[in-house]
């Protein structure tokens, strides 16, 4: 191994992956030096190298303790921790344990243990203590997949808001028993137009994008003197609304930020009563500095003085966070055993809030993406600048816990996109091709454990999307500390044997299973072939059409042989995919998750990786199988809606786990 390999080794930096089993790809040194200056390593030359190599194993050598220890609960102590010499003295230093010495397992919490030995030696490192596992999710429970924005009511103003999942949880819950409502990331949106329309890509993770607030909910706005301009606003977002629905315009953000930030400049200057006054105090002192610089960043952001405006930024942070926790109570209510189910998204955008407020927190040249595989033989760049490592690390993983307690504040669980990325993400250096990129490792153990540590603190499930190629040490380390895995029907073969679907009883018990996500057709589609269709018509496949079609319709019908087999109905396509649920239902999952657009035969996806201006991703309403949008109302009497989950909910009801199943 040469000087840059085991420069790399020690800062976690691949020098070679593995796509394949019996395939493993070298990666360039030019990729490895980037990544190491992104980390703040010098390895530009060979002498900054031998010297970077030399600094780095001494430092190794001489160090008392690494720099970041996990205990868990009911755990014995790490290992660096039982093997300090005789006589070490150790105190904590934190929040919950402030001076203690250790002895027996310290309180829950991120502390800072200090060592001393008897020869005079010293150390310091961050000590997380966790949990066993995270929440333990029910032992049966269905629920709803729902894009938010795609759901509009006869009140929302051009694009679904919090009113609307309030509704559709209190239905959903006393209507069709259902446990969850799972939504797709509700994070602040880098504002401007264009703005970017993928709730993927926010400006935070931390703070809440204030444009799915329900206006007249606020109880400012019946005490507004200037009624005559609400009203004037709210039939304008009516307007759009109907454009949405009547005249097949897309949605929006930009238009219905704009009339939406009218009218909260208006109720702004509303005094608040005390008790509102003092929940609002009560929040900023509780968010501190890091709402104080988003806020300040907001205004910056649109043009405004953030001395004169961040208070009206702070105060829209305020406001949806209160209507995230309405809708936790709607939901709870209701009678859900979990509530709603909020998305954590992979990263954030290079030019917003997160980034620009926490300098040295992100790599900033460098991006997150995803090596080549069968489906993208170039490689993928999300364009979203990787938390680094190492600043993780030397703050205690502080920036990691902020995000973390911001999203889990009003929810009943959390779901992580690309959970992988806890222990290792591809980064991109700049101007390099995704396929050039590397891999680089987390501490996967610490990071999981301030998961835990604050899903536990919020009591809140956590669900790991955890779809592709997955390494079976990361998806052990998960189950064992309590985090569901994401099932997806037509993924679920056995791989390692015929290929063949697998049968019920051989799914894994501890995840959500589901026939579908936002980045696949719906199952209408699917069972129909249309999305072949569609994406010969933009210039997608990478085989002759014929082929394609060919292959699709060989996969579905090999599916529908297994719900045949089992005696189930495929006849139709309302059938099938009634069908395709309850074997979903026969599955020892403990949640299963119905993809809204499956409930009321819509064929188009949210949204189709490898597009961009190509096709509407994440502006299409709510449709029916015609491609009519469809209110919420309209979903509520839908028979086809009815339907589906009520024979979800016989299905769920019925539901026994096979004996033997497993829980991985």
């Amino acid at each position: 191994m040469d000087d840059l390999a085991r420069l790399a080794v020690l800062h976690g930096v691949a020098t070679s992956y593995q796509p394949a089993e019996d395939v493993t790809v070298r990666v360039p040194d030019a990729t490895v030096a980037a990544v190491l200056g992104q980390l703040g390593v010098d390895a530009a030359t060979p002498e900054s190298v031998r010297q970077a190599l030399a600094e780095a194993e001494r430092a190794r050598a001489e160090r008392l303790l690494p720099p970041v220890l996990v205990w868990w609960a009911g755990s014995e102590p790490p290992a660096a921790l039982a093997a300090l010499p005789p006589g070490t003295r150790t105190r904590l230093e934190g929040d919950e344990a402030a001076g203690a010495e250790t002895g027996g397992v310290p309180p829950l919490g991120v502390h800072r243990l200090h060592a001393e030995t008897p020869d005079g030696r010293s150390g310091a490192a961050t000590l997380i203590v966790a949990p066993e596992r995270a929440p333990a999710a029910p032992e049966r429970g269905h629920g709803l997949l729902v894009q938010l924005y795609s759901l509009l009511s006869e009140r929302s103003w051009g694009m679904g808001d919090l009113g609307d999942l309030a509704d559709l949880a209190r239905w959903a819950g006393r209507t069709h028993g259902a446990a969850f409502i799972q939504v797709n990331p509700l994070h602040a949106a880098v504002p401007g137009a264009p703005t970017d329309p993928s709730p993927y890509r926010p400006s935070s993770r931390r703070f809440p994008d204030p444009v799915h607030l329900r206006v007249e909910d606020l109880p400012e706005h019946g005490a507004c003197p200037d009624q005559e301009t609400l009203a004037e606003l709210a039939a304008r977002g009516g307007e759009l609304r109907r454009r949405v629905l009547e005249k097949g315009a897309l949605i929006d953000r930009v238009a219905v930020w704009a009339l939406k930030r009218t009218a909260l400049e208006l109720l702004y200057a509303v005094p608040r009563s005390p008790e509102r006054e003092a929940a609002y105090r009560e929040f900023c002192a509780e968010q501190g500095e890091p709402l104080d610089r988003h806020a300040a960043w907001c205004a910056a952001a649109t043009g405004e003085d953030p001395a004169a405006r961040a208070d009206f930024h702070r105060w829209l942070v305020w406001l949806t966070d209160t209507q995230l926790a309405a809708a936790q109570r709607a939901a709870r209510e209701a009678g859900m055993a979990v509530g709603i189910v909020h998305d954590l998204a992979v990263g954030v955008h290079p030019a917003g809030s997160d980034v620009q407020t926490a300098p040295g927190v992100h790599a900033t040249g460098s991006t997150v993406g995803a090596p080549p595989d069968a489906f993208n033989a170039r490689g993928q760049d999300w364009g979203l600048p990787p938390l680094r490592p190492d600043a993780l690390a030397a703050s205690g993983y502080a920036a990691f816990r902020a995000l973390l307690r911001g999203v889990l504040r009003a929810t009943g669980a959390l779901r992580i996109d690309h959970v992988m990325g806890l222990f290792r993400l591809w980064w991109i250096p700049e101007g390099t091709p995704p396929a050039e990129g590397t891999y680089v490792a987390y501490d996967g153990e610490a990071m999981l454990a301030v998961l835990v540590l604050e899903a536990h603190r919020a009591g809140a499930l956590v669900i790991g999307e955890d779809l592709g190629t997955v390494e079976p040490r990361v998806r052990r380390a998960l189950a064992r500390r309590g985090v569901l895995g994401t099932s997806v029907l037509w993924f679920e073969r056995d791989w390692a044997g015929d290929g063949q679907p697998l049968a019920p009883a051989d799914w894994r018990a501890d995840c959500l299973a589901t026939a579908t996500t936002h980045d696949l057709p719906p199952t209408a589609a699917k069972l129909a072939g249309a999305h072949v269709d569609l994406r010969d018509r933009l210039g997608l496949l990478t085989r002759p059409l014929e082929q394609e079609r060919a292959q699709d319709a060989a996969d579905t019908a090999e599916w529908l042989d297994v719900l045949e087999d089992l005696g189930l109905d495929t006849k139709g396509e309302e059938a099938a995919v009634r069908a395709l649920y309850a074997f979903l239902l026969r599955t020892p999952a403990r949640l299963v998750g119905v993809w809204l657009p499956d409930a009321v035969g819509d064929r188009r996806p949210q949204n189709l990786p490898g597009t961009w201006d190509q096709y509407p991703n994440w502006r299409l309403p709510l449709a029916d199988a015609e491609g009519r949008p469809l209110t919420l109302e309209a979903l509520v009497a839908s028979r086809r809606a009815n339907a589906l989950l009520s024979a979800v909910r016989e299905g769920a009801c019925a539901r026994t786990a096979p004996p033997g199943a497993r829980a991985v």
